[in-house]
């Protein structure tokens, strides 16, 4: 069972990864977009859509799996662990303020520009690597 839980956290954390790379660079592009458009409104719909139905459930599934297997394998007690966990709480704060972001480019409101959104893409690949290399590795 741990094998099978082990491939499902795997597969969540993809799906999520996908979303936090893929909804800031669709910012960048809606912040392009004049307001009212019909390519607003389709970024509207895409951004929701990859919020609420791709990154939403993958995420709970990822920390809910991964606290899980954590605590059952005891990893919860090793320093590379705690390291990996403050990453990736970092990374949901993250994923919670591009949900915000989503919920205000609904109400047509553009608080950064395209270039914030430009360098904030990178921020989950940064955060990614590091992650991988913490659980892979394991240095400490």
């Amino acid at each position: 069972m741990y094998e099978w839980l082990k491939a499902l956290h795997i597969i969540a954390v993809i799906a999520w990864m996908v979303g936090m790379l893929y909804l800031p660079r669709l910012l960048v592009y809606h912040t392009a977009a004049p307001v009212g458009s019909p390519q607003s409104e389709t970024f509207k719909l895409m951004e929701w859509r990859l919020a609420r139905m791709i990154v939403a459930p993958a995420i709970t599934l990822a920390w809910i799996i991964g606290l899980w297997l954590a605590y059952e394998s005891g990893y919860y007690k090793s320093g590379w662990f705690h390291a990996k966990f403050a990453l990736a709480l970092l990374m949901s704060a993250l994923h919670g303020y591009l949900v915000g972001q989503v919920k205000k480019f609904g109400r047509d409101e553009r608080p950064h520009s395209a270039r914030f959104y430009r360098i904030l893409n990178e921020v989950p690949t940064v955060l990614l690597i590091a992650i991988v290399i913490l659980v892979v590795v394991k240095p400490f």
